[in-house]
């Protein structure tokens, strides 16, 4: 004999779906926002000239927020501050949507989320650079895109190469700022929990 559901717990059921769909596709658009505009932060910070096509993505996919931010916060010290704070302010709308939709309005949630997600990207995406760093080193290490790379992630690696050797030809570094970014990413994750 099959079972039957109740309407009630399929009504249920099928607004959870809706809220994940709903979720999955704000944190897409947040994470592709968030990442460039923190992109466009770092390129800016380390001083480095992306190839001419990857430059006019960025700055077509953030002048929006970016422009109207300038006229408030310039930038002081060589560094964007636009594009930094446009990207916390995407992550809090992100978490902002996120709990509206699920009705769960909470202050000190709402700020908890917003740092996790910005700290997040942040960490993911110097992890994709050495990544990425990584396989240019074997693949091509000639690629168009190569030195761009290579530029962005100086900052991170230079103080690892005065610590940690050659082992043959074989440069460690990336692999310790990896390491280390991870320990630093579940640092702040706990950090976050407990001021939550």
């Amino acid at each position: 004999m099959p079972v039957r559901l109740s309407p009630c717990f399929v009504w249920k059921g099928k607004c959870l779906v809706l809220q994940n769909i709903f979720s999955l596709i704000i944190e897409t658009i947040a994470s592709v926002l968030g990442g460039v505009l923190l992109l466009r932060f770092w390129i800016q910070a380390v001083r480095v000239r992306p190839p001419q096509q990857l430059a006019q993505f960025i700055f077509t996919l953030s002048d929006w927020a970016v422009k109207p931010l300038r006229r408030l916060l310039p930038g002081v010290g060589g560094y964007d501050w636009a594009s930094l704070i446009g990207a916390v302010l995407v992550a809090v709308a992100c978490i902002l949507l996120e709990l509206g939709v699920r009705s769960a309005f909470n202050a000190s949630l709402i700020f908890s989320l917003s740092a996790l997600l910005f700290f997040q990207w942040v960490f993911y995406g110097l992890i994709a650079l050495l990544i990425i760093e990584a396989v240019f080193s074997w693949v091509n290490p000639n690629a168009p895109l190569a030195p761009f790379v290579r530029a962005l992630n100086e900052p991170l690696l230079r103080p690892l190469r005065r610590i940690i050797p050659l082992i043959g030809s074989v440069d460690l570094s990336p692999l310790a700022a990896l390491i280390l970014l991870r320990v630093v990413h579940q640092l702040v994750i706990y950090l976050i929990s407990i001021v939550a």
